[in-house]
């Protein structure tokens, strides 16, 4: 890993209430920040709560802004077709500037089929509705007149439009990105070809990786988050304890929707879904197998599918942070101050 960004990523999914997953990861990220981790992130997720417990990504980052004065926060993604472009335009530059210029945004068309009906959008509208509301996104952020000359972005958030990124799984897209000059993000683990379940996840995402720096412009430096699910602990076997109830829940949940999760152990999930797990010793190893995150300049670890309690995601923050990260190659753009303080 050459990665010049770490970044820690959340989908709010801990087993409490709404206001408690919201509390608990802004403890989170404030814990991220103390360890030194450049980047935050949080996935937008409508009506399912088991899928991701956030529906309004800026609104809870503004209050996150408010608690952090370093760490930079980001969306992963926010759904874009299900949005007011001009909105999130608006909503954008506010928290630009509330945040002191520390946004990332990055958008996507979204995926789950039925959360697209209530927004009088059906799934196979969402390629189209995502690339029209884009359009709008970028004629506000660049000062265009909005159906009438009077009528301009304010605040002018010109500079938003250095910090777009765009999460794709296929080739197609990683080039449409590329031609943009916006970052590429690349999931945590992604559909594997129809009779290729064992195929890697380098060998899937090397490809648009490649799609995105051909299509990018001459003089346009290359942005690439690769996400990737990480557990760290002390114990290995407490490492596997916990992660299997929540491997297995999202292997029932895949099959439950038509797809196939080849085996039944918790070796075959972590496998099925591109898991990194155990001690850091044993982390630091599986990702080196990864040939995809030499290639990257930010990556962000996560938890989900394994989803373990509070207190372990705490751990796992400062494992990443101080011996798995540093291991391949990551350095801290500022000392972490403050460890010993009590979360």
């Amino acid at each position: 890993m050459t990665a010049k960004r770490l970044g820690f990523f959340t989908r709010l999914l801990d087993k409490t209430s709404a206001q408690e997953r919201y509390h608990l990861a802004t403890l989170q990220i404030q814990h991220a920040e103390r360890w030194g981790f450049d980047t935050a992130w949080v996935a937008q997720h409508h009506f399912h709560e088991h899928e991701g417990g956030l529906p309004s990504p800026l609104l809870f980052l503004a209050s996150v802004a408010a608690q952090t004065s370093r760490i930079r926060l980001g969306t992963a993604i926010i759904t874009l077709p299900m949005e007011n472009a001009l909105r999130v335009a608006e909503d954008a530059a506010v928290l630009d500037l509330l945040s002191h210029h520390r946004l990332e945004l990055g958008l996507g068309s979204g995926g789950t089929p039925t959360s697209f009906l209530p927004f009088d959008l059906t799934f196979e509208q969402r390629a189209d509705a995502f690339s029209a509301n884009l359009d709008t996104l970028l004629q506000a952020w660049g000062n265009a007149p909005l159906a009438h000359e009077d009528n301009r972005l304010y605040p002018a958030a010109p500079q938003l439009a250095d910090r777009l990124w765009q999460a794709t799984f296929s080739v197609a897209g990683a080039a449409r990105a590329g031609a943009a000059g916006h970052g590429l993000m690349l999931s945590r683990t992604q559909p594997r070809p129809a009779g290729q379940p064992d195929l890697p996840l380098d060998a899937i995402q090397n490809p648009l990786i490649d799609a995105y720096l051909e299509a990018l412009p001459s003089g346009v430096e290359p942005r690439i988050l690769a996400s990737r699910t990480a557990f760290v602990s002390r114990d290995g076997s407490e490492a596997r304890r916990l992660a299997l109830p929540g491997l297995t829940a999202q292997a029932e949940q895949h099959r439950a929707a038509g797809h196939v999760v080849p085996g039944d152990t918790l070796d075959d999930y972590i496998t099925a879904f591109d898991a990194h797990l155990g001690t850091p010793e044993q982390v630091v190893a599986s990702l080196r197998k990864d040939s995809t995150l030499p290639r990257v300049t930010d990556i962000s670890f996560q938890v989900h599918s394994i989803d373990p309690p509070h207190q372990h995601i705490l751990t796992s923050i400062e494992l990443l942070a101080t011996e798995v990260a540093p291991a391949l190659g990551w350095r801290p753009a500022v000392s972490a101050q403050n460890h010993k303080e009590t979360v």
